[in-house]
């Protein structure tokens, strides 16, 4: 069994996915690297099957069903004693993963998040102040202080990840994780990462519906679900 599930959903990255996978596989870590085709249409799954590492899972799904439902077939899949999601773009450093699995062994964390919010932060005004209110709202409603549930790296045992017993399709898959172990009262640690955001010309997705969505689901999460 190796140590680390490193989950990689992908949709449309034809650019970034060699490189990525590449900085993924280098990470000093006893791993598998588990990537999920969403049914991109630029090529991106062309690309994959030229690419081969003795590590390496790749599931393909046959249409577009959601970053949720991506990492929900990798987690199936997944047999590491702990999992990571690492997007297919290149806005995250893999290297960060060695820090969090550092910080999870030494502080027994149920959940390790890398944040963003940091001094040297920059990105586009309108998706930080977005990332900023949601973070926001979501603390006011539990009264925690988390910095960036948003974020993309979450690192949690494979158990753990398991009983929240995660639904969410979409991009909402964020607020359902932090909000369901908020209320299971796990433990939390947080751990600043490097982060450099792309522009919506060079393919960066997220847009203001899924912002409406994420609120909404944080309130579900909060007092319904």
């Amino acid at each position: 069994m190796p140590l680390l599930s490193v989950i990689v959903p992908v949709y449309n990255e034809v650019r970034t996915i060699g490189e990525i996978l590449n900085k993924v596989n280098a990470l000093n870590l006893d791993k598998e690297i588990i990537v999920v085709e969403d049914g991109s249409t630029d090529g991106t799954d062309k690309v994959l099957r030229g690419i081969s590492y003795p590590n390496l899972k790749i599931i393909y799904h046959g249409s577009n069903r959601g970053k949720g439902a991506a990492f929900l077939t990798g987690l199936a899949n997944a047999t590491g004693e702990f999992v990571i999601i690492q997007d297919a773009d290149l806005e995250y450093e893999p290297q960060e993963c060695v820090r969090l699995m550092e910080v999870m062994r030494k502080n027994a964390a149920d959940i390790v998040l890398g944040v963003r919010f940091t001094e040297k932060y920059h990105g586009l005004l309108i998706p930080r102040m977005g990332n900023r209110f949601l973070t926001i709202f979501l603390n006011l409603l539990f009264n925690v202080r988390i910095n960036d549930f948003l974020t993309c790296y979450k690192l949690f045992r494979r158990e753990t990840i398991s009983s929240l017993g995660i639904k969410s399709p979409g991009f909402d898959m964020d607020a359902e994780i932090v909000t369901k172990a908020l209320k299971k009262k796990m433990r939390i640690e947080q751990v600043p990462i490097s982060y450099q955001p792309r522009n919506y010309a060079q393919g960066k997705k997220i847009r203001w519906l899924d912002g409406i969505h994420a609120m909404l689901a944080i309130v579900r999460y909060r007092f319904w679900a």
